[in-house]
């Protein structure tokens, strides 16, 4: 396990990555970043000395689709039921944090369109917000 900096956000702060080590300090991502911009699942990655990521040595193709569900919005939790559905009907691997942040794999070649189709009313309308990091 390693550790991706994030304190240029919030002093201190950092994500806990799940990887499968390749050498000595060179890892495979083995999850879904969350916070973690540049970062996707399978993406390639070497440390320092103190098991922060220093640099993205190749890319796998994958990309994230994160969103945020807002938690004061009333229909919150049949938001939270739809993503999941998608996610699921999609075959695609999701991760979700705290039932409030969703991370989904969009594996190489893969259209990202179903989920935002059913995303962009929900962000015009206040109940979350998303976006694609590659």
């Amino acid at each position: 396990m390693i550790h991706a900096d994030l304190s240029d956000r919030q002093d201190g702060w950092r994500e806990q990555l799940w990887t499968r080590q390749l050498t000595e300090d060179t890892f495979e991502v083995a999850c879904l970043p969350f916070f973690t911009y540049g970062i996707c699942y399978r993406d390639v990655v070497t440390i320092d000395s103190n098991h922060l990521v220093n640099r993205v040595v190749r890319k796998s193709g994958h990309r994230t689709l994160r969103v945020a569900l807002v938690a004061e919005h009333a229909d919150r939790d049949q938001v939270h039921e739809l993503l999941h559905g998608k996610a699921v009907d999609a075959g695609l691997p999701h991760e979700w944090l705290q039932g409030t942040y969703l991370a989904v794999d969009l594996p190489p070649g893969s259209d990202e369109a179903p989920f935002v189709e059913a995303l962009e009313p929900l962000a015009q309308a206040g109940a979350l917000h998303w976006e694609i990091d590659s």
